[in-house]
C-alpha cells in the first residue's frame, strides 16, 4: 500500500457533512485531504429514489460560505441538492481522493493511521462523516425465504414505474416509507404500510409556514414549554389516528427526538391518503408465505412486493478502532469529539440529534468542529 502523510486533518465521507468540514477549512485556508469511497460527492442522494425533496427549508438546509440560488424552490429536489453540492465543491476547491473505502482507523502515538482499500494516511486529525445511513437495517422474518414476489430495501427504490397495478407492502412509516406511499399511489399501485410501534406525525408546513421555522424558534424555550406547545399544535393539525391503525407515542415530537432519537414523521400528503383508505395500516408482520404476508393480528394479505423502509446503521464501530465506549445505545457518537487522550483529534460531523433538521445540525456541527481544530493548530 501507498502511504501518505499530506495533510493534517482528513474527511472520511464527502456527502454534505464532509463537505461541511471541508468547505470551511478551504475557507479558511487550513489544509485537509477528503477520502470518499464511491466516484463522485454525494453518492448516497444520487442513489436515492427520484422523488426525494428536501423537508427543511433551503435557507436552513445550505452548506458554510455558500448560499442555495434564489431560484431554487423552498424545499429543493433531489437533483438540484446533487448540482449545487458539486458546484459546491468546484467552488471552494475541494478535491476528494474518490474510490478510497476506509477500512481502519487506529490511533498510533500522536496521530491516527487511516488505511483504505488502496492508500495508507496519516494524520493528527479525522474527520468521520460517513452518516447515519451507511449500512441498511433488514429485519428477519419467518418464512422471508419463501416469499416469491419482489422483496427489496428502501435503499434500492427509485421509483414506481414497475409497480403500477400492484399490492405493495411497505415495513416502516418513517419519513420514507410515507413518502414512498405517495409515490406508489400516484402511479397506480396500491400500498400499505406496516406499523409496529407508535409513531409522531407532524405538518410539513401549518398555515402557509414550514415547521422547521417554526421548531427553530420553539427551540429557544425551555424543553417543558417546548415539548407542550408542539402536543398541542399536533393535535390541533394531525388529530388523533387510532381509527386508521395509527397510534401516537405518550411523548411530544421534539421530546421524542431529543430523549429518543425518533425523528417525526414530516407528512406532506400520506395522511390523506390514509384518511380516505387509499392506503391502508396493517399491524407488524408475523410471517412470510409464498405470495402472502400474515401479521400479528391474525389476517393474512396476498402482496405482488414489499418494501423495507426500516433504516440504516451508522456502524462507525466497524472501521474505527475501540469506538464502542464514545457511541450511544443507538450506535451513534455521543459527541463532536472526546477529550481523552486515546481519542484526541478523532471528529464526528452528521450524527448530532437533528432538532431542527439534520442539514441545519451540520451546517453548525461543523463550525463547532473546525474551529476546535484550528484552536489545536494553533
Amino acid at each position: 500500500m501507498q502511504s501518505n502523510h499530506d495533510s493534517p486533518t482528513l474527511i472520511i465521507g464527502a456527502g454534505p457533512a464532509g463537505l461541511a468540514v471541508a468547505g470551511r477549512l478551504s475557507g479558511m485556508g487550513l489544509p485537509f485531504q477528503l477520502l470518499e469511497k464511491s466516484d463522485r460527492v454525494a453518492a448516497s442522494w444520487h442513489a436515492h429514489y427520484d422523488r426525494l425533496c428536501l423537508h427543511t427549508v433551503k435557507e436552513h438546509s445550505d452548506l458554510p460560505l455558500m448560499p442555495m440560488p434564489e431560484a431554487f424552490p423552498l424545499y429543493v429536489p433531489r437533483k438540484d441538492m446533487i448540482a449545487y453540492w458539486e458546484k459546491y465543491v468546484r467552488d471552494m476547491n475541494i478535491a476528494p481522493l474518490f474510490g478510497q473505502e476506509v477500512r481502519k482507523i487506529i490511533r498510533e502515538g500522536t496521530e491516527w493511521r487511516v488505511e483504505t482499500d488502496k492508500n495508507v494516511f496519516h494524520a493528527p486529525n479525522v474527520v468521520v462523516a460517513t452518516g447515519y445511513n451507511r449500512v441498511p437495517v433488514v429485519p428477519v422474518w419467518e418464512g422471508r425465504e419463501h416469499f416469491k414476489g419482489t422483496f427489496m430495501h428502501s435503499r434500492e427504490y427509485r421509483n414506481a414505474a414497475s409497480f403500477s397495478g400492484k399490492k405493495v407492502l411497505i415495513v416502516g412509516i418513517g419519513n420514507t416509507g410515507a413518502e414512498l406511499a405517495l409515490d406508489l399511489h400516484e402511479h397506480g399501485a396500491f400500498p400499505f404500510i406496516s406499523v409496529r410501534n407508535p409513531v409522531n406525525f407532524i405538518c410539513r408546513d401549518i398555515g402557509g409556514r414550514p415547521a422547521q421555522r417554526t421548531a427553530i424558534l420553539l427551540g429557544k424555550l425551555p424543553d417543558w414549554a417546548y415539548d407542550f406547545i408542539a402536543r398541542q399544535v399536533q393535535r390541533l393539525t394531525v388529530g388523533d389516528l387510532s381509527a386508521y391503525g395509527l397510534k401516537t407515542p405518550h411523548y411530544s415530537p421534539s421530546e421524542g427526538l431529543r430523549r429518543y432519537g425518533k425523528v417525526p414523521v414530516i407528512d406532506i400528503g400520506t395522511l390523506d391518503l390514509i384518511k380516505q383508505g387509499k392506503v391502508r395500516i396493517l399491524p407488524d408482520i408475523q410471517r412470510f408465505n409464498a405470495d402472502s404476508v400474515t401479521f400479528i393480528n391474525g389476517e393474512t394479505e396476498p402482496f405482488d412486493a414489499v418494501i423495507v423502509c426500516t433504516g440504516y446503521r451508522a456502524q462507525v464501530e466497524d472501521f474505527i478502532e475501540n469506538a464502542k465506549p464514545l457511541l450511544d445505545e443507538r450506535g451513534y457518537p455521543k459527541r463532536l469529539w472526546f477529550d481523552d487522550e486515546a481519542y484526541k483529534g478523532l471528529y464526528f460531523c452528521g450524527f448530532s440529534i437533528p432538532l431542527s433538521g439534520i442539514l441545519r445540525n451540520i451546517k453548525m456541527d461543523s463550525a463547532e468542529i473546525v474551529a476546535h481544530i484550528r484552536r489545536q493548530v494553533g
